[in-house]
């Protein structure tokens, strides 16, 4: 009985390492869903602005990109919108603020190294940056022009 005990209590072992190492897959994941979703907003936000030249066109390769089909055509026009940039762990962290020209993130409590640095990754992946103020400091995403 004590072998097959032991052998159990192995079992055991060994799916609580791959239960451990799955949620570490799950939150890189998230990461990486978080930054393609940033990355797909710069490619839909700037091709209006590129002109392609008609000399020297190159081929470019096809990247798909899956947009909510209720995506408005400014992806950064909203709070909202700014708000599904960021992973749900992430976004229960945060409070969003809507401004004239621009929106407002803040923490609701300390974020840590990690979660700071995803948060600032997303925010630069979608145009915007880190206002360090002592206990005022924030994230702020501009809105884009009409």
């Amino acid at each position: 009985m004590s072998t097959d005990k032991e052998k159990i209590e192995q079992l055991i072992g060994r799916i609580d390492e791959t239960l451990s190492v799955l949620k570490t897959v799950a939150e890189d994941l998230k990461t990486v869903s978080a930054s393609l979703k940033s990355l797909a907003v710069g490619q839909i936000t700037s091709k209006p602005a590129q002109a392609p030249t008609p000399k020297a066109a190159a081929p470019v390769p096809k990247v798909v990109v899956t947009v909510p089909s209720e995506a408005p055509k400014s992806a950064r026009s909203s709070l909202e919108d700014t708000r599904m940039m960021f992973p749900p762990d992430l976004d229960s962290l945060l409070i969003f603020e809507e401004k004239d020209d621009y929106i407002v993130i803040k923490p609701k409590q300390f974020l840590g190294s990690e979660n700071f640095a995803k948060i600032a990754s997303t925010v630069r992946g979608i145009g915007g940056e880190y206002i360090s103020a002592g206990r005022d400091s924030h994230f702020r995403v501009y809105k884009k022009k009409p």
